[in-house]
């Protein structure tokens, strides 16, 4: 086989198990809440610590790869992502699996940031977009199998074993990208910027650690107050390194396109509304409903089946319908869809959330591959790997941001609720305890020391404030998501499309 194809084999397989790895540990999430006693604020990081390092590092990798070369940069996160996936599986404790989670982050983004560009290396013409097609459909397959491979996984031989998945892979594709894969650099590449990787990673954790710590150590509190005001003094200082430096990671310029703009605000929004309520709707069908793993990987195929095939089937419809009402319809209906799933109570079963699956798996569907065409498609071709970049990188921003956010609102309803139930008892005293209890999928171990004459009504109470937790962010994301379909539209011109042959200039 010829080199060029051993290349897509190896990117292909790095992209799977990097983007595998966003999807599938969600529906591990509470069997390692359980076995590893983790509180809500760290199942939130175990997601958020690999969001944020792979947000975080995207553009740099890129960088540096350009700058001392595409294959040994891809093999240096390959290794990187292969043993720190090694480590998450031997995890003794929540926090180390945290920071070997942010470990896995920093070895995919040197993937991802890399992958294009050694495919744009080897291929050339129609066969370059072959070989993109084929990598887009690895992504878009990841994202559809990911629950039911971590139901599986998970229920047959425990959560670490989502993580051991990866080692011999990534073995395989170090073995392969050493022998198979051509060395490469951009001879025009200017250097690294440091100052603005440090600043946009510092300014991240800070507002993410604040939002996720703030219910449990007082939004009013030195600690929490001084990390928010440091994560805005340190986006202050990245974005003037933007603006001054000659070598800077994000190129400011691409934003005064609108289209562009628009790009990043739906990347953001489709992640931020519906990829970051995944965590909270495992929590709900685990912990509340009792499922499995593996039936809880099952309810969600009408999400990411339906996604995947009505993106594979969406590829045409840019050639007669404008980008910008794809994109605006594809977010409209993921926001329809989060609202269809609200009105839960103590006594829904997982069949309430299905019309809303189903309706928001086909918006995930129609807006990713217009929201692909128009983050390269109204910028210079030389710019096309920056724009992905960014586009990528306010996709994990909005994971991360979501997740952090929903979890400060979440717990604070379930307290509410839980505060106004038991007033005036003893319960009553210990309601924000018991609210962080809930919220992180204890429910079953809360209940187990009620009597048995009075668990039917301790149950109701129990599921009633964390299903009123969930309506409240479920509406929020909604709100989000129609809010993201608005700006889509207004933002996003068929005449920004004019002059880089990107989608046809039908596009709105």
């Amino acid at each position: 086989m010829e080199r060029k194809w051993w290349t897509l084999v190896v990117v292909c397989t790095a992209t799977f198990m990097l983007l595998l790895d966003i999807t599938i540990v969600n529906v591990a999430l509470p069997s390692i809440a359980r076995q590893l006693n983790a509180s809500f604020s760290e199942i939130q990081w175990v997601v958020d610590a690999y969001a944020l390092t792979l947000a975080s590092l995207l553009l740099t990798a890129g960088a540096l790869a350009d700058l001392i070369g595409r294959r040994l940069v891809f093999t240096i996160g390959l290794v990187l992502f292969t043993l720190t996936s090694l480590l998450c599986g031997l995890a003794p404790s929540a926090t180390f699996l945290i920071i070997a989670r942010g470990g896995q982050g920093v070895g995919g983004a040197i993937m991802f940031a890399t992958s294009l560009s050694l495919l744009a290396q080897e291929f050339q013409g129609r066969e370059r977009g072959t070989a993109f097609a084929a990598w887009g459909a690895t992504i878009g397959a990841a994202a559809a199998v990911g629950p039911l491979v971590g139901g599986v996984l998970t229920q047959a031989f425990g959560w670490a074993s989502i993580f051991y998945l990866n080692v011999p892979i990534g073995v395989v594709a170090v073995a392969l990208t050493l022998t198979k894969v051509a060395e490469s650099r951009n001879p025009a590449a200017t250097g690294v910027d440091w100052v603005g990787t440090v600043t946009f990673t510092a300014a991240l954790f800070m507002i993410v650690f604040a939002v996720i710590e703030g219910d449990t150590k007082g939004w009013g509190s030195t600690e929490i107050v001084a990390l928010l005001l440091g994560g805005a003094a340190e986006i202050v200082v990245f974005v003037v390194a933007q603006l001054t430096e000659d070598n800077a990671m994000l190129d400011v310029s691409l934003f005064r396109k609108p289209a562009f703009t628009g790009a990043a605000i739906v990347a953001f929004a489709v992640s931020c509304s519906m990829f970051a309520m995944f965590l909270y709707l495992t929590l709900y069908l685990q912990t509340i409903l009792g499922l499995s793993p593996l039936q809880t990987g099952l309810r969600f195929l009408p999400v990411t089946l339906l996604s995947f095939f009505v993106a594979a089937a969406s590829g045409n419809l840019s050639k007669r319908i404008p980008i910008r009402v794809l994109l605006g319809i594809g977010l409209a209906l993921v926001g329809v869809g989060l609202l269809l799933m609200r009105g839960l109570t103590a006594h829904s079963h997982w069949t309430a959330l299905l019309s809303g699956f189903i309706v928001s798996g086909a918006g995930i569907g129609l807006v990713n591959p217009a929201l692909a065409s128009t983050a390269i498609g109204v910028v210079p071709p030389q710019r096309s790997g920056m724009a992905s970049g960014i586009n990528t990188t306010f996709r994990q921003v909005g994971i991360a941001t979501g997740i952090a956010a929903y979890g400060a609102v979440f717990q604070t309803a379930i307290s509410s609720r839980l505060a106004k139930s038991l007033a005036g008892t003893p319960g009553a005293t210990h309601s924000s305890q018991l609210a962080k209890a809930v919220a992180g999928g204890e429910a079953p171990s809360v209940l187990h020391g009620v009597p048995a004459r009075v668990r039917p009504q301790a149950t109701a109470l129990v599921h009633g404030a964390f299903t009123s937790g969930l309506n409240e962010i479920l509406l929020i994301a909604g709100i989000l998501a129609l809010a993201g379909a608005v700006l889509a539209v207004v933002l996003v011109r068929g005449s920004d499309f004019v002059g880089y042959a990107a989608p046809d200039p039908a596009a709105g």
